[in-house]
């Protein structure tokens, strides 16, 4: 019940009666499952009788120490292990990250490490389908066909699910090997504008603060972040400061589970994130809320910026945003006034065609107030992916080596061509978007995916499987053979988290340990063993690793921010980058004294305010967004696997006001057929008042109801981020068998 309540922050329970006849329900009486629970299993692991236990407990032989897989948060945990089965996670207390608590997916989403339906052996198609094959039959075919093919023909997708280590090897492997810098990762549809975006404004494109320091903010500002789903234990560090009486603004056009606490809701619409930005910038330069000091000794182009912000009064912002004037200003005022102030976002805020334009709003805002370079302020974009911050520092992205090192810098050119010995393309590649475009039309011919499943989770679904079916040669490395690797001309099984070593790179950027509990399932093998086998097949040079470790001692020699970095340095509680040499203990802030822009200042942005590409009409006339569900993850390649987790959320759901399910005739649970310009899917009816009027909302995770068939493969101009969270739809109901017949 304290757990719950006092460090949870959840209040799923309640004591009832007193003495000897108090027990402990769910409130108001209900069954467990219809309280506010997460299940996170807190109430579990803190029982000091040992009455509450996990369903199919078993007491493991033994506990490995290492990282959970699931979102950027970094979470460690200890995998419980009999023989070489994983049969229980638990969380460690020792990590400064989660301090022993996890949320549902981290504690009890395991099962999938030893499911029968693992990859265990390389697939070869033949006569259209695909049976198994040796692991030298596999990889000399793969290396055979990969030579045939010129550095722009050829494209690798990496992995944000992979480690450090392998997300290096695939981009050294694409640049040097493969002659190509066509190599990109799923960063590119969630915070690609992240990266582009901060460092046009602070010189690095990374969370400029730490985790914990959440807990002691005075005023938090979530803007496009459902956070307590997604992050859920940074969603505890939300709950914990407003317990200690932290203002929570909270900018988000569904009625998340934070409006709960929140002081203030701005429901604004999808889409407007510039316009409700701005107009709180307007309201703060016109009383005079800035930090003026702060903005003359360390920022430039303010003039520029305060005469952008001329046209966003509070009535052309309410107009826009469907925020009231004075909500706006309200907002603006508790964010300028309880110091230290920080502003937390996600992809609400980077999955749009001017998801760049949305980041340099953030930052203007944190520059504007100087919160930034302090304890519990700073910009701290949430990433999705386990290592999505770790690929994009491991330079598996078309325009940049590792470390942010630009390919068209000459520099950093030659400075990667004499490490690696190879000859290397000056020009940026093909980001992830345009290589999918690029195989439809035929120009790239061969692809070499690793652990990413773009059929369930790229936008235009349908465009995204004709593209891939169009390849000449299509490489699938994975640990099931997910709806994507089900179209490959070969797939080759890889070892999950829980059967290799490595480094992960979480949200706040703390580089930490990744260790091997069980040996690997099968015939599968470690992503970074299948590709160095791959390059050396190929004639590649300088793939000859035995361990991780020794991969990391290239990036360290290569890569500035991980100069400091080593595997004996990591044991205990990581290292947050820059981390320039060994006797440098990492940095929990960024910009503390200078930014890392080539004068050392911050800049700010003039912006102007872009509708979506894709608004509702009188054939389209609802807003569809996306999210993720706090059961499920991703396209639900691991989580599906785990009983529970699909007893909490099993199926894809559409939420709807119930103003439009009235309009619409559609019933609570009925089924019914979302349709936008790119498709159709069907799902199952959900009346909420949590979407507004006129937006619907779905996830992404079944392959049932293949959302992104719906969504919009228009692109941010600059970061080229698809925007995945507007489109334009219709919903009819389906029609039963007997309806059809009469």
């Amino acid at each position: 019940f304290r757990v719950c309540n006092e460090i949870q922050g959840i209040g799923a329970l309640e004591v009832v009666h007193n003495g000897l006849l108090s027990k402990i329900i769910g409130v108001g009486d209900k069954p467990i499952i219809e309280t506010l629970c997460e299940s996170c299993g807190q109430c579990v692991a803190k029982c000091p009788t040992g009455a509450l236990i996990a369903k199919e407990f078993k007491l493991p032989e033994k506990e490995v120490r290492t990282l959970c897989p699931y979102c950027g948060t970094g979470c460690g945990i200890y995998l419980g292990v009999v023989g070489e089965e994983v049969v229980g996670v638990r969380g460690d207390p020792e990590n400064p990250v989660n301090k022993g608590s996890l949320c549902v997916k981290g504690r009890f989403g395991f099962e999938f490490i030893n499911h029968s339906e693992r990859l265990s052996s390389p697939l070869i198609r033949r006569n259209g389908k695909l049976s198994e094959a040796s692991w030298d039959e596999a990889l000399d075919l793969v290396a055979r066909k990969l030579a045939e093919y010129k550095g722009e023909e050829v494209a690798v997708i990496s992995s944000a699910k992979c480690t450090n280590e392998e997300n290096y090897l695939a981009q050294k492997f694409a640049r040097t090997v493969l002659g190509s810098n066509n190599v990109d990762h799923c960063a590119r549809l969630c915070h690609a504008s992240t990266v582009v975006g901060l460092a046009q404004s602070f010189g690095s494109g990374a969370m400029t603060n730490s985790i914990n320091e959440i807990g002691n903010a005075a005023c938090i500002f979530a803007i496009g972040t459902n956070t307590t789903a997604d992050h859920p234990i940074i969603g505890l560090k939300v709950r914990k400061a407003v317990k200690s009486g932290a203002k929570l603004i909270v900018a988000n056009p569904r009625e998340i589970d934070l409006c709960r606490i929140a002081h203030l809701w701005l429901r604004h619409l999808p889409g407007t994130d510039v316009a409700l930005l701005m107009g709180m910038m307007r309201v703060i330069v016109d009383e005079g809320l800035m930090d003026s000091s702060f903005i003359t000794e360390r920022c430039e182009n303010f003039a520029a910026f305060k005469n952008a912000l001329e046209p966003f009064d509070l009535d052309y912002v309410a107009q826009i945003t469907g925020v009231p004037g004075e909500q706006v200003a309200k907002a603006a005022r508790l964010y300028a006034t309880n110091k230290p102030a920080t502003i937390l976002y996600s992809m609400g805020i980077t999955q749009h065609t001017h998801g760049t334009d949305n980041v340099l709003a953030i930052a203007n805002l944190a520059l504007l107030t100087g919160s930034i370079g302090k304890p519990a302020t700073g910009v701290n974009p949430l990433r999705g992916q386990n290592n999505v911050q770790g690929a994009c520092d491991m330079g598996a992205l078309p325009n940049f080596y590792p470390g942010y090192q630009r390919v068209d810098d000459p520099k950093a050119k030659e400075k990667f061509q004499a490490a690696w010995g190879y000859s290397l393309s000056p020009s940026h590649g093909l980001t992830l978007t345009e290589i999918f475009q690029a195989a439809y039309e035929g120009q790239i011919k061969a692809l070499y995916l690793i652990g990413e499943n773009p059929v369930l989770s790229d936008p235009d679904a349908t465009h995204v499987k004709k593209a891939l079916e169009k390849l000449e040669l299509f490489v699938v490395q994975d640990i099931f053979l997910s709806e994507t690797a089900r179209l490959a001309h070969v797939v080759l099984p890889a070892a999950s988290f829980a059967e290799k070593d490595g480094t992960f790179t979480n949200t706040e950027r703390r580089v930490q340990r990744l260790r091997k509990a069980i040996e690997a399932i099968g015939d599968s093998k470690p992503d970074w063993w299948i590709t160095c086998e791959i390059a050396r097949r190929i004639g590649g040079k300088g793939f000859d690793f035995e361990h991780p470790s020794q991969i990391m001692e290239e990036v360290a020699k290569l890569t500035p921010s991980y100069g400091g970095i080593f595997y004996e340095r990591l044991e205990n509680a990581g290292l947050q980058w820059p981390c320039p040499n060994r006797e440098h203990p990492g940095t929990p802030i960024l910009h503390s004294e200078r930014f890392l822009t080539s004068n050392g200042k911050g800049c700010f942005a003039p912006l102007v305010y872009k509708p979506p590409a894709e608004i509702p009409d009188d054939e389209y006339p609802l807003t569809l967004t996306t999210e993720r569900s706090l059961y499920q993850y991703h396209t639900g390649t691991m989580t599906r696997k785990t009983n529970g987790l699909n007893t909490l959320r099993g199926k894809e759901l559409i939420e709807m006001n119930p103003a439009d399910a009235e309009a619409l005739g559609i019933a609570e649970g009925e089924m019914v057929k979302v349709i936008s310009r790119r498709g159709e899917v069907t799902a199952k009816a959900k009346i909420t008042p949590i979407s507004p009027p006129g937006v619907v909302c779905m996830s992404f995770h079944f392959a049932e109801s293949p959302t992104n068939v719906l969504t919009n493969p228009a692109v941010d101009p600059i970061a080229k981020i698809p925007e995945l969270k507007v489109c334009a739809v219709r919903i009819e109901k389906v029609l039963s068998k007997k309806s059809r017949k009469r």
